[in-house]
């Protein structure tokens, strides 16, 4: 039984909590953003609400919700988006570190918590564009 529309399986997104669970976790990952010497300039200190907005919608459409972030941004380009900046190893694992402390503080079921985490991994992997320091 389902507690979809339709009968459908519920997504991700929904299974998790929906806007909420992805407004804590984003918010949570960002406090951690502010303080970090190597990530914080990377970030737009005079829109973070505008940061917050851009990951949440982004998570929030790649797991089955609202598709708002397509709507208005096109395609989420991510490899693009990104390239400015210099991601190497060590801003990766500061990027990581970070969402992992807010993934945690979801308490979320080992298989959601495993399924999340999987993804956010592959995803700052990707990002990865130098190995310079």
């Amino acid at each position: 039984m389902s507690d979809s529309i339709g009968g459908a399986a519920p997504s991700f997104y929904e299974q998790i909590g929906g806007h909420a669970t992805f407004d804590k976790l984003v918010r949570r990952f960002y406090e951690g953003i502010k303080s970090d010497p190597v990530l914080a300039p990377m970030y737009p200190e005079d829109d973070m609400e505008g940061a917050i907005w851009r990951l949440t919608a982004f998570l929030e459409q790649y797991w089955g919700g609202p598709t708002t972030y397509s709507e208005q941004r096109g395609h989420p380009r991510l490899r693009m988006r990104h390239q400015p900046f210099k991601v190497n190893p060590d801003a990766k694992e500061r990027w990581l570190g970070h969402m992992e402390v807010a993934v945690n503080e979801l308490e979320l079921p080992e298989l959601q918590r495993a399924t999340l985490w999987d993804y956010l991994e592959r995803a700052a992997l990707s990002m990865v564009n130098t190995f310079e320091n």
